[in-house]
């Protein structure tokens, strides 16, 4: 597996910032919207649905690399072909609205079928937060195993944050915090936190274990293109702070 230069370089210094645009986000306008806000914000990667148009459309916004979403493996191996440069199973918060729930053996399952079909390219693996936090830990052990590049926590939808300003922000991040932290320290591989992050919580997440966040809700709902690029720039600023931190520390 050789990993985008940027990409690696980014992982290594811990402040990788992934804007992801939906895995169910299939309008053209709105994923564009959202990877010119991450080229223009200073991000590390966009996160897209696995679709071809939807690669081609990208590729001709960005240099950035292009990361692909979906829960079929079949759907990769088009958006591969089509100039994607890294794959995410997951990510599932759309789905759980629908009652549609993600076990570990589905999980591991899919990742065996992807790495199968495409056995060089980056894999990143989501580990679902339905799970208890004992169970990610050894979920994320086993998908590492079967190939998995990258590990990416979630769990913003399964908080309901109580208060308002930055304590609900801790609160709602609350969960992917704790996975991440419990993941990181029992795998080799970098682990991304994602699901309810803020400029607020990406800081914590470095200190946690991770080596960057994944961000879509706090941009893609933003209706302004100006908003977005400005959200994505506090983003990328506050895991500045955050690693520059940690090298003194």
């Amino acid at each position: 597996m050789t990993m985008h230069s940027t990409l690696q370089r980014a992982f290594t210094n811990r402040r990788v910032l992934k804007v992801i645009s939906g895995l169910n986000n299939f309008d053209a306008a709105s994923v564009a919207a959202t990877v010119k806000a991450a080229e223009f914000g200073g991000a590390t990667f966009v996160d897209i649905a696995a679709d071809p148009g939807l690669v081609q459309l990208a590729k001709s916004l960005t240099k950035l690399p292009i990361c692909v979403s979906a829960v079929e493996p079949d759907k990769f191996v088009q958006a591969v072909a089509a100039g994607a440069d890294l794959i995410e199973i997951g990510n599932f918060d759309s789905f759980y609205a629908q009652g549609r729930r993600f076990e570990a053996l589905e999980v591991l399952a899919l990742t065996k079928q992807t790495r199968a079909l495409l056995p060089e390219i980056t894999l990143s693996v989501t580990v679902p937060h339905i799970l208890e936090l004992d169970q990610q830990v050894q979920l994320a052990e086993e998908l590492v195993k079967a190939g998995a590049d990258i590990i990416q926590t979630e769990g913003g939808t399964s908080s309901n944050p109580v208060h308002p300003g930055t304590l609900g922000l801790i609160e709602k991040a609350a969960p992917t915090l704790a996975a991440a932290f419990e993941i990181s320290r029992v795998v080799s591989v970098p682990v991304l936190c994602a699901s309810g992050i803020s400029s607020v919580t990406a800081p914590l997440a470095i200190a946690a274990g991770a080596a960057g966040v994944g961000v879509g809700s706090a941009i893609n709902q933003l209706n302004s293109e100006v908003a977005m690029i400005a959200a994505v720039r506090g983003l990328v600023e506050a895991l500045a702070t955050a690693s520059n931190r940690a090298i003194i520390a």
